[in-house]
Order: structure tokens, then sequence, then C-alpha cells
């Protein structure tokens, strides 16, 4: 699973969150007590921070064609990917879009995606 958010640690287990002030958002696909569906397989709860073990950004990391990137989303058989390296003429050799100034993204396929790898901040 490719991961580019927040998590939290609440109660010894990890959710998908969001954080907002002295509260967080967290998130989990199935129904639970506490839990508000916000829409099919989309359950929220919201729990003061104070309340939380761990807060982390979670960022899924890559190499392709020798470049560094992270993974924004995955789609059969492809990824989202978006050049770390700030270079613009490397990224524009490998037909990336400029998304952004100096921001550029592109779709690669999975299989010559190299070193993917969580990173917790």
């Amino acid at each position: 699973m490719m991961r580019d958010g927040y998590v939290a640690r609440w109660k010894d287990r990890e959710y998908d969150a969001s954080p907002d002030g002295d509260q967080v958002r967290i998130y989990q696909p199935d129904p639970g007590d506490g839990f508000t569906e916000v829409r099919g397989g989309r359950h929220v709860r919201v729990v003061p921070v104070a309340d939380v073990a761990e807060l982390a950004y979670v960022r899924t990391t890559c190499s392709w064609k020798g470049e560094p990137f992270i993974v924004l989303a995955e789609h059969d058989g492809w990824l989202r990917v978006e050049y770390t390296g700030g270079r613009a003429p490397i990224a524009e050799s490998l037909g990336l879009e400029a998304f952004d100034f100096g921001v550029y993204q592109g779709w690669a396929p999975a299989n010559e995606v190299t070193d993917l790898r969580e990173q917790r901040a």
C-alpha cells in the first residue's frame, strides 16, 4: 500500500488521520463505536490529540530511472510519482508534467520503480 498522509496511533491501533488543532480526526473503512460514516467505506471519529500516542506524516518514496520520487497514488500497475531531485532538465528529460512551479509529476510503470520505502516524520 502506498501512503502519503497523516497517521495516528490511538488505543494501540494505527489510523489514517487528519490533525486539527487540539483534535485529530481518525478514519477507518468499517463502522465502529463512536465512528460516523462520511461516505461508503469511510468512517470518522474525532479524538483529543492528547489521547493519541503518535501522530506522524507517512510518505512513500522510491527511485525511478535512478532519480528520487515520492509516490502519490497507484493504479493498474502504474504509480503516480512526484520528482524530488530539484533539477528541471532531468524532470523534463523523464517526460514529467510541470504540475506547479518546480513540481514535476508523472506516471511510472510500477515494475520499473525500485527502492520503495515508507518514511515517517
